[in-house]
């Protein structure tokens, strides 16, 4: 049977990285993927275009991580954002960095990233078996030494990376399958919730799907808990949907959600400002309406927000669409203006940990080593990406994340998988030497 110095399990971001860590310590890798084809969810991030990364500096990104940030540092520094763009740059994958420092091809075609990843490792001879699962780890004397194959079989290695993902976008493969192998292992799971998730809210508007497909761009979304306590602010693009709100904002507020409701926070409330460039939203509004007195309501507030909004806001204040400034009750007007700066609603919670775009929870990260990713549980066993406790915002930091985790866990398992070999290697030939000495 063919003995390899690494496998890596899970043909994602985290796993693909994996193998390019171990490939330059020069380690002979086993990439092991239960589905037909590797960088499925790759293929799929960025909307198809896949946000490699983000530009912004250390401390910045680890801002962006609410899920445990720090844990990334030793890491970031190991192999950081910019390694990442130097590595793609240098396999001929041209970036370009956006708006927020998101970093994608200059194609705009994830298949060029997730293509000469493959390529590269191809290249390098990376052993890849499709289509194969994983039953479970190979354990002696409390040691990973290689993993169980379903239907039978084993592979044997001294250095094992589990890089399969969470529970979140199950038709890239993520479907939990580390976790029971982590606690074979040793491990304990924290909760697993749903982050990166949109939005269920209780109001007649979502009901009546009035506006739903309504999109909005750099608005503030504010979570408030049961006292009244402001949760957190997210600023960005939103998009109303058939149960709630969905677009990059409302991801980024359903990591609060999630724990806000684990906490027993709730009820929690929601609450969009419309016009965040208008500090004081009445005064402007009267303004408009002193200006032309004899316009009706309608027509003096067309294009202060989307026309769909206007309407179902003019009819919450109980202001008429017809009516003038002169029939138009001043408190009317300040109801209106309050709903421009502040149109809540009840959070009910957010969409399943299936339908998130990224799994809370996982490996407990007291049982990791930030600086290698290996198991402090059990010696050759690896974790990297999303099967760790580790969750960002979206904006290119998650695939960081996994890139950066999967490279040190890849590096740091064929080191170990090295310096075993030598050591062993050296207790042979001293045997070899003392049984020469003896002869003599």
């Amino acid at each position: 049977m063919t003995t390899y110095d690494v496998i890596v399990v899970g043909g994602g971001p985290a796993g693909l990285m994996a193998c390019v860590g171990a490939l330059r310590q020069n380690a002979r890798v086993l990439l092991v993927e239960k589905g037909d084809r590797l960088g499925r969810k790759l293929i799929i991030s960025g909307g198809g275009r896949c946000n490699v990364t983000n530009a912004g500096e250390i401390d910045d990104i680890v801002k962006m991580i609410p899920g445990n940030g720090r844990f990334m540092y030793t890491a970031f520094h190991q192999f950081g954002n910019k390694d990442i763009i130097r590595l793609f740059e240098g396999l001929g994958v041209a970036l370009k960095e956006e708006d927020h420092g998101r970093m994608f091809p200059v194609t705009d075609k994830a298949t060029t990233v997730a293509e000469t990843l493959i390529r590269h490792l191809r290249d390098r001879g990376v052993e890849i078996m499709l289509n194969t699962g994983v039953a479970g780890l190979l354990l002696e004397s409390g040691e990973v030494c290689g993993i169980r194959l379903h239907g039978g079989g084993e592979r044997r290695a001294p250095s094992v990376v589990v890089a399969v993902g969470g529970m979140s976008v199950p038709k890239t493969g993520s479907t939990g399958d580390g976790y029971a192998w982590a606690r074979q292992a040793g491990h304990t799971i924290t909760p697993l919730f749903a982050t990166e998730v949109p939005i269920t809210l209780d109001a007649p508007w979502v009901q009546d799907k009035s506006l739903q497909g309504l999109s909005l761009r750099e608005v503030p979304l504010t979570l408030t808990n049961a006292k009244g306590k402001k949760l957190t602010t997210q600023l960005g693009d939103m998009i109303f949907t058939h149960f709630g709100v969905s677009g990059p904002a409302a991801l980024r507020l359903g990591h609060y959600v999630s724990v806000g409701l684990a906490r027993g926070e709730a009820p929690l409330t929601l609450a969009i400002d419309f016009r965040p460039d208008v500090p004081d939203a009445f005064a402007d509004i009267l303004a408009m309406f002193e200006a032309n007195p004899k316009k009706t309501a309608f027509n003096v507030l067309k294009g202060y927000v989307p026309e769909r909004a206007l309407s179902l806001l003019l009819g919450l204040a109980g202001i008429l669409p017809e009516v003038t400034y002169a029939h138009l009750p001043k408190a009317k007007l300040q109801a209106f203006a309050q709903l421009i700066k502040k149109f809540g609603a009840p959070v009910t919670g957010t969409l399943s940990i299936e339908e998130a775009f990224v799994t809370g929870g996982g490996v407990n990260l007291k049982e990791i080593d930030p600086k290698t990713m290996a198991s402090k549980v059990a010696p050759g066993l690896y974790f990297a990406g999303e099967i760790l406790d580790v969750h960002a915002h979206t904006g290119g930091y998650n695939i960081t994340i996994a890139f950066s985790s999967g490279h040190v866990a890849g590096s740091w398992a064929a080191k170990r998988a090295k310096a075993l070999a030598a050591e062993a290697l050296a207790v042979e030939q001293g045997a070899g030497g003392h049984d020469q000495g003896e002869g003599q």
